[in-house]
């Protein structure tokens, strides 16, 4: 009985925390309160970051509970080396019991160890299309992660992804909402300037796009912002 209403008690923590999660409406604020509620879900945490990908190529760490952890992460992404950035590449899930005396990531475990972190467990943050990044939990005790952790911690990284994905979906609307009504009014400048009709507006514009190799909604902004015509 005592197992149940545990279980249950976590159930419902998590499904606050997705709530939580999912009541930002920016990507910065979904992942700034993931991190925060890591320590509150995963027993054994004492502190969290999320490291992301961006253009495929560069890890930075955009959330953390402390400076520490961002600290930790910059070390890893210096020496390409640590558990952060081999959850995002090449296992799911990566744990350390013992960062100071790991094989795997000698130099970087060392350096850790020295900041207070004694050991990590990492979850792979990914969606159905795209590997996103990963959700990274520090102890500052030796072996400091159990088997629950492992389960509330995976638990917890699939509804990060799943809210960080459409935090995403979320800004990626806005900005396309945004170039679009700036484009509307670029048109209407150029409608009622040049007497144009709206899509002989919007084929100038994407004519000065293509002949200086610049976005159709920059050449609009600037149009909107300066009221002068491009190429003039």
């Amino acid at each position: 009985m005592l197992g149940l209403m545990v279980d249950r008690n976590l159930t419902e923590r998590l499904a606050a925390a997705a709530r939580s999660m999912r009541s930002q409406h920016d990507v910065q604020g979904t992942l700034q309160r993931a991190v925060e509620l890591a320590p509150e879900v995963i027993k054994g945490c004492d502190q969290a970051g999320v490291s992301m990908v961006r253009a495929r190529k560069r890890v930075d760490t955009p959330a953390a509970t402390d400076d520490v952890v961002r600290r930790c992460d910059q070390i890893q992404y210096e020496l390409n080396e640590g558990p952060c950035l081999d959850a995002i590449w090449h296992t799911e899930t990566v744990s350390s019991a013992d960062l100071g005396n790991d094989d795997r990531w000698p130099t970087w475990g060392h350096r850790v160890s020295q900041l207070g972190m004694r050991s990590a467990l990492c979850f792979q943050l990914f969606t159905d299309q795209d590997n996103l990044g990963a959700l990274n939990l520090y102890s500052t005790d030796l072996d400091g992660f159990g088997d629950d952790d492992y389960e509330n911690g995976l638990a917890l990284a699939a509804h990060v992804a799943v809210a960080l994905a459409a935090a995403q979906e979320v800004e990626s609307l806005n900005s396309a909402v945004a170039s679009r009504t700036v484009i509307g009014q670029a048109e209407g400048i150029l409608m009622e300037r040049y007497d144009l009709q709206a899509e002989e507006a919007f084929a100038v514009l994407r004519r000065v796009s293509q002949d200086s190799n610049v976005k159709v909604a920059e050449i609009a902004s600037d149009l909107v912002r300066t009221r002068q015509t491009p190429g003039t």
